[in-house]
């Protein structure tokens, strides 16, 4: 059977993956070298250096390509290094329409190291098309999105988002690691990159750190090939593995994380503490008509805000007990952050605040464990937050504890 035919739970264990022609090992050997033997100068079987190609990194790019529906894969040493990557391709004078809900690393990027070689950008209410619209410059060569955003896990219409873009020829990108191509695969609607953070639900158990992006266009796949082995972005051969095991199983824990997650968020919409829950699963929710018309499932991340100020918000941060307070999402066990202290520390306060993050907002990353400890685990944490009863995550009460020092800028 052709393996583009596959569903997605099969690709997911099948797409890239063949059985070791040395030994017949089902999994895909960790190949740990750096160099491999050639006949004659520059005749080889295909692999010179393990920064240009690994066999590992092959089998982990064609895995993730099968899964977007995209004919080519790339593997990167992280998120980031996959995002600036793909901003190589850009110029002095270029510009990037990008959305202003998105992850703080990714501004930072933007602000703080493309800027000063002459790329621009403007930040827009990336749910707004006409919003979109205006900002698209004649030099405009990126509109970058994120759907499902970070923290605020708006969505954007990806589809009309492609048709304003091509007025000027700029490329679609579109961070899919909330989504995962389990519910979303932002090719099949006209993007013209998927980029994803792997360390999150691909590879899905918080051991691993890693990026990808994934394209049809044959071209650009050339020009960032090249950029992947110029630069040396590239993640070892374990780090690849290890994004393998996950990719496994992810289509049956991305069903237990939205089934938690549409379960916690309807909890906590009905909670007398709760000032707002923020899930496009939730029917009176902004972006709930455009998920349902591009998403087969809305995702394992809800944000909330309780009744009251930051402090009763930070309080409700620090008392959780099975919602580990840290950075990262994905992982088969629930983490809670503080974005504006935490993963989206590097944008200005009042960027953050023009985008909709207030400093009160909590993001959750509900994993797949049974809903009604999460559930009890949050109840408590909000009656604790309440009375100043505050839990301690940590022993080590000088990193987290009643003080909940929430001010690294990951």
């Amino acid at each position: 059977m052709p393996e583009s035919d596959l569903k997605i739970a099969t690709k997911a264990i099948h797409a890239g993956q063949y059985p070791d022609p040395a030994t017949g090992a089902i999994m895909t050997p960790v190949y740990l070298t750096s160099t491999y033997i050639q006949s004659e100068p520059g005749v080889h079987q295909g692999y010179d250096y393990s920064r240009s190609g690994n066999p590992t990194r092959t089998a982990l790019e064609a895995n993730l390509a099968g899964l977007e529906g995209g004919r080519h894969g790339l593997a990167f040493a992280s998120g980031l290094a996959a995002e600036n990557t793909l901003l190589h391709l850009l110029e002095s004078g270029d510009h990037i329409v990008s959305a202003r809900d998105v992850y703080g690393g990714t501004y930072r990027l933007f602000d703080r190291v493309w800027k000063q070689f002459g790329v621009s950008y403007t930040t827009v209410d990336a749910t707004n098309l006409e919003d979109i619209r205006n900002a698209i410059q004649p030099n405009t060569k990126m509109v970058w999105l994120e759907s499902p955003s970070n923290p605020l896990l708006t969505c954007t219409d990806i589809e009309g988002t492609v048709d304003l873009a091509r007025a000027t020829n700029a490329k679609v990108v579109v961070d899919n690691t909330f989504a995962t191509p389990i519910l979303q695969r932002p090719l099949e609607l006209g993007a013209d990159v998927v980029l994803h953070s792997v360390t999150k639900y691909l590879g899905g158990h918080s051991d691993v750190i890693g990026g990808a992006l994934v394209t049809n266009d044959d071209e650009l796949h050339e020009q960032l090939r090249f950029l992947q082995n110029a630069t040396g972005s590239v993640p070892g051969p374990m780090d690849c593995f290890l994004v393998l095991r996950g990719t496994k199983t992810l289509s049956v824990r991305m069903k237990q994380h939205c089934e938690n997650a549409m379960i916690i968020a309807e909890h906590l919409v009905s909670h007398p503490e709760v000032e707002r829950v923020y899930y496009p699963g939730l029917k009176d929710n902004p972006s709930h008509a455009v998920a349902c018309k591009q998403m087969e499932g809305f995702g394992g991340m809800v944000s909330v805000e309780l009744n009251g100020d930051f402090e009763r918000n930070r309080r409700f941060a620090c008392s959780t007990k099975l919602f580990a307070l840290a950075e990262s999402l994905g992982g088969v066990e629930s983490l809670i952050n503080h974005p504006a202290s935490m993963t989206h520390a590097s944008i200005p306060k009042e960027e953050r605040e023009r985008g909709g993050l207030r400093d009160s907002l909590m993001r959750l990353s509900v994993g797949i464990e049974d809903p009604r400890d999460l559930i009890d685990d949050l109840d408590q944490a909000i009656a604790r937050s309440k009375t100043g009863n505050v839990h301690v995550h940590n022993a080590d009460v000088t990193q987290v504890g009643p003080d909940c020092r929430l001010n690294r800028a990951c």
